[in-house]
């Protein structure tokens, strides 16, 4: 299918600005240049209950959270604890805060009617895998040990990512199936990164520079892995666990012109 009139707006414009790809910068650059772009597409944020930012315990320091509340409660009794959506941001293991997903996450709370957490997890390369994994579990155990103090429902806590963020969330479900807990109810995947290895014919497909392509894909675990072998493992490749089962219900959402479909 042709591209979708907004996707091919926003590639024409990158080709009259002459903007360079992602991979093509430094590090500092690359971040700095995702945030703006992400910002410059959100436009005003959406009015939410609340936004609560806090910093927990993490596996290496300090692990911010920031939480957002729904501008208006669902229609349940005046006390009922609120469903959790545990939200980890996209942009390669590399790129990226919860600044980035400010916007869908504010959308997602009111849309929903949920408390939604969003995990500022430690980047790569300064902090290679599994650190990124051990902070988002760290996060879900914090959330389901203090489910009272957030008038949350730990019964109902899903877990959603774009991207490298639906890489993270679905290794969480296998973390969390490994330990015994916490629970998790339904995991949402936005175009997962979910094999280190995958030669597919999406990712052979897809090389315009104009858009998200292979060389993109390469760059981000190029930072993420300090070794390629690292990549076997399924919580660096989610798709190479030996069994999906027990793990909670997933929805998965994709795109044609994305290499990692």
């Amino acid at each position: 299918m042709p591209l979708h009139p907004q996707a091919e707006a926003l590639r024409q414009q990158r080709a009259a600005a002459g903007t360079p790809p992602l991979y093509t910068r430094s590090l500092a650059e690359a971040r700095a240049a995702d945030l703006a772009d992400i910002r410059a597409a959100a436009g005003n944020p959406e009015p939410v209950g609340s936004v609560e930012e806090l910093a927990v315990d993490g596996p290496g320091g300090p692990l911010p959270l920031r939480i957002y509340r729904p501008l208006h409660r669902p229609d349940t009794s005046a006390g009922a604890e609120l469903p959790v959506l545990l939200y980890l941001f996209g942009g390669g293991w590399t790129l990226g805060s919860p600044d980035t997903s400010d916007a869908i996450c504010r959308r997602l709370t009111n849309e929903v009617g949920c408390l939604t957490v969003s995990v500022g997890y430690r980047l790569a390369p300064e902090h290679p895998f599994p650190a990124a994994v051990h902070d988002v579990a760290a996060a879900a155990e914090w959330i389901a040990a203090h489910a009272a103090r957030l008038g949350a429902d730990p019964a109902r806590t899903a877990v959603a990512g774009d991207s490298a963020g639906g890489n993270l969330a679905a290794a969480l479900t296998l973390l969390a199936r490994e330990r015994g807990g916490p629970a998790l109810r339904h995991q949402l995947l936005v175009y997962p990164n979910t094999d280190h290895a995958a030669d597919t014919p999406s990712v052979r497909e897809h090389d315009d520079p104009l858009l998200f392509n292979r060389r993109s894909v390469a760059w981000y675990w190029g930072h993420y892995l300090t070794d390629p072998a690292d990549g076997a493992n399924p919580l660096a490749s989610p798709l190479r666990a030996a069994s999906l089962a027990g793990l909670p219900p997933a929805t998965v959402i994709t795109a044609e012109y994305d290499p990692l479909r």
